[in-house]
């Protein structure tokens, strides 16, 4: 079996995780505990929907609780001090070939990813490059307008 992908973070986007982490282990565990346990109550539970239902819950909540300790436990943080190249963590603002511009966090977490087409082809480019974005649907050009941090 192959080594589990490293997933690059910046320490604000791990410091995230790990918040997230924290209320569903605690709080939000809890709660769905207790919701369990109240539809314990209502007796016979082979019929009792709202038991069917909070296990359901449950068995969510414990599944995003491993994907999120998985995460964690595969997370490299990096961190960069300068604005001059993209990296985990830029704002960058684009151009595309007809001029349309937009602007993408490349980010693990809610954001363009870096292994992704685009972020790759981001990856450590400078304000005024132009890059190759090697897309399933198409290879376009990309200019890169600005780069800053959040």
């Amino acid at each position: 079996m192959s080594d589990p992908k490293r997933e690059y973070l910046t320490p604000t986007q791990r410091d995230a995780l790990e918040a997230e982490l924290a209320e569903l282990e605690g709080p939000k565990r809890a709660a769905a505990i207790e919701a369990i346990k109240h539809a314990r109550s209502f007796g016979d539970i082979a019929e009792n929907f709202e038991y069917h239902s909070a296990k359901n819950e449950q068995g969510l909540l414990e599944a995003r609780i491993a994907k999120l300790r998985d995460r964690l436990h595969h997370a490299v943080v990096v961190e960069h001090d300068t604005d001059e190249h993209v990296g985990v963590g830029s704002i960058v603002e684009i151009a595309d070939e007809d001029g349309e511009t937009m602007e993408v966090e490349i980010s693990a977490v809610g954001g363009v990813g870096p292994e992704s087409p685009l972020g790759r082809a981001l990856m450590g480019a400078g304000v005024g490059d132009v890059v190759d974005v090697e897309a399933p649907s198409g290879s376009w050009k990309a200019r890169v307008l600005g780069i800053r941090r959040p």
